[in-house]
């Protein structure tokens, strides 16, 4: 049995994905390193959202 997400939660997923891919091609990170996030967040879209979002480029290191 596999997860399926479908619905307003599935639409979210899919608008928050775009605007992390958005903005991390917009970064002033180098270019090996935008791919590499575009590339997590496209085959890890819930989970490289999150990591994108607490450790993407721009972010402040705690």
């Amino acid at each position: 049995m596999g997860i399926e997400v479908s619905g307003i939660l599935g639409l979210l997923i899919l608008v928050f994905d775009i605007w992390a891919i958005i903005q991390a091609m917009q970064s002033s990170a180098t270019t090996g390193s935008k791919i590499l996030w575009v590339l997590l967040i496209l085959f890890l879209p819930v989970l490289g959202f999150v990591f994108w979002l607490f450790l993407g480029p721009g972010r402040k290191k705690i």
